[in-house]
């Protein structure tokens, strides 16, 4: 039977071992936390996220557990109007937001039979060439396999033994994430229920309603930005100066920082890939190494398609290595899988350096000429990853 190792248990790492699973490889999946589990956040899933999810597992219910995304508009911190909410047109399935904990429980549940979880195994070393089947070790554990997919984040070990050209850098600014359980939101204002965006100079806040069945509780996700470095006080400290840097904006964010505990705010260090890996396959013995989401293309989240590219990336995948024998058959796979991957990621890559490139305007003049182009600019950049997202079909 074919085998892989998957490296890596979050979202791409457990997408990856239950599609390869699907197609009939035997996959151990490692882990090097103690448990598998999701962080206490959401996501934005465009078209093309929830096709590829659609495609990895049609029977995984993906509709169920996401919320239409309504367009809230982009406002001044005094409330004023950037870019007014649109009613949306255009092909292609809306934006959805899920929470983290409903995509995992999705994800946990279309492992199968054929999928090993192995926890507590932190990856050190990788092993790659002619006459031997890839592998990886902990220092004590050898786990080899036909194909090694690498799902293990920025920080990716395996991606540093393939691909050492690529860094990960800091990306200039600090985040942070909550979601406010519905049971303790505020009363919000019919105009701003639906969320929406606030740029200010340097600083971001962004929020989103999940719907009632979210997690089973409802509730609000909300991001903030603020440029520098990430803070090392403690949660409780962080979650102080958020209500400091942002008591004076309009409504809802106040209310939502008010309604945030410590134990729910989820500090952030953002940081993304300079270069992008060389490729994105790695031939090598019967078969070889793939990289996929953040350990091949970790990006900031402004355009919401880190996820999102991370499904495209196990959708290709498994469609490319459904029927590859190890040997060259795979290898070709593998080939086939670079060749795809790399320019797609490229492009949106670039639409996300330009995303960035507003989103950290600061100084009175750069932050009048962003406002001013703001209605023009944010539609077409938004129109362009919608046409990136909607034309995007996973191989047959």
């Amino acid at each position: 039977m074919r085998t892989a190792v998957v490296v890596g248990a979050g979202m791409a790492g457990l997408a990856a071992a239950g599609a390869l699973a699907r197609a009939g490889w035997r996959v151990t999946l490692l882990e090097q936390g103690e448990r598998i589990a999701a962080p206490p956040t959401a996501l934005v899933l465009w078209a093309n996220g929830r096709r590829a999810l659609e495609a990895i597992d049609p029977d995984g219910g993906w509709a169920g557990i996401a919320a239409p995304l309504p367009d809230g508009g982009v406002r001044r911190p005094d409330g004023q109007w950037l870019v007014a909410p649109r009613t949306r047109s255009g092909a292609g399935p809306a934006r959805a937001v899920v929470h983290l904990e409903d995509l995992y429980d999705a994800l946990v549940a279309g492992l199968g039979d054929l999928v090993e979880i192995r926890t507590g195994v932190p990856v050190r070393t990788v092993r790659l060439g002619r006459g031997r089947r890839p592998a990886v070790t902990d220092g004590s554990t050898v786990f080899e396999a036909d194909l090694l997919v690498a799902a293990d984040g920025i920080d990716s070990p395996v991606r540093r033994a393939v691909a050492p050209e690529s860094v990960a850098v800091g990306s200039g600014f600090a985040a942070w994430q909550a979601v406010v359980p519905d049971y303790r939101l505020p009363r919000l204002p019919a105009e701003v229920a639906d969320g929406g965006e606030t740029l200010g100079a340097g600083y971001r806040f962004v929020s989103m309603p999940l719907g009632a069945r979210a997690a089973g509780r409802g509730g609000m996700y909300w991001v903030a930005t603020a440029a520098g470095a990430p803070r090392p006080e403690p949660p409780a400290t962080q979650l102080s100066l958020l209500r400091r840097w942002f008591a004076d904006w309009h409504a809802p964010v106040g209310d939502l920082l008010a309604a945030t505990r410590p134990e729910e705010l989820v500090p952030q260090e953002v940081r993304e890939l300079r270069p992008l890996p060389r490729a994105y396959g790695f031939g090598g013995g019967t078969g070889g190494v793939v990289l996929v989401g953040d350990a091949g293309h970790a990006m900031p989240h402004h355009l919401g398609q880190g996820a999102c590219l991370a499904f495209e990336d196990v959708a290709t995948l498994a469609a490319l290595t459904a029927n590859a024998r190890p040997g060259r058959e795979l290898h070709e796979a593998i080939d086939a899988y670079s060749r795809m991957r790399a320019p797609r990621t490229t492009s949106m890559v670039r639409q996300m350096r330009r995303m960035s490139a507003v989103v950290q305007a600061r100084g009175r003049l750069a932050l009048r000429a962003r406002d001013a182009a703001l209605g023009s600019l944010r539609p077409r950049m938004l129109g362009h990853v919608h046409g990136l997202a909607t034309r995007w079909q996973p191989p047959d």
